[in-house]
């Protein structure tokens, strides 16, 4: 597995080695000793989570608080989307940064975001399966979130906005300035 930095100090984007022949492919998903070495943290998964969305569904910004922060490790089992992470750490040289990576189904790229952090995504394919797995559970009163067109993020999603689907709960969410951190 190939391990690329990004500009957020903690999110890396995993490349994995995929066995392919004239009967299909094969590779190494999840392993629990590399991860930890690969992003130098002991992270203990305990949770994992599937979505099924159509093109356009836009889903996040979201995150935990407190002793409910959340790490997750994302991919895409079918088909595309634009994943971003926006850094919520407010000593962080980046805070209030995001980076945006695309996962799929043919490049098989996992992205690792830590702690501290809001997550998101848009399918960018007729139909996609999203999977992630988290460090800790969910809790409802730790939730928070972004909401997707902060102008001060001027996060590009790739697809028009009229054509993006966003839920009611997260059509409300607060901006960066206003959120509760």
């Amino acid at each position: 597995m190939i391990k690329v930095e990004t500009k957020l100090k903690g999110c890396v984007l995993l490349e994995p080695t995929v066995f392919e022949d004239n009967r299909g492919y094969f590779f190494e998903s999840f392993n629990q000793d590399k991860f930890n070495k690969i992003v130098g943290l002991n992270v203990n998964f305990v949770q994992d989570n599937e979505s099924f969305s159509t093109k356009g569904v836009l889903r996040g910004l979201h995150y935990q608080t407190g002793d409910f922060a959340q790490a997750k490790l994302v991919r895409v089992i079918k088909g595309s989307v634009l994943d971003v992470a926006v850094d919520l750490r407010k000593n962080s040289s980046t805070f209030g940064e995001h980076v945006s990576v695309e996962l799929s189904e043919d490049n098989k790229k996992q992205f690792f975001v830590p702690r501290g952090f809001a997550h998101g995504f848009v399918v960018l394919s007729e139909t996609a399966i999203f999977s992630y797995k988290c460090d800790n559970y969910y809790h409802k009163p730790s939730e928070g979130g972004l909401i997707y067109d902060d102008s001060t993020l001027n996060i590009d999603w790739h697809l028009p906005e009229k054509s993006l689907i966003v839920s009611e709960k997260d059509v409300v969410l607060p901006t960066l300035e206003n959120a509760k951190l």
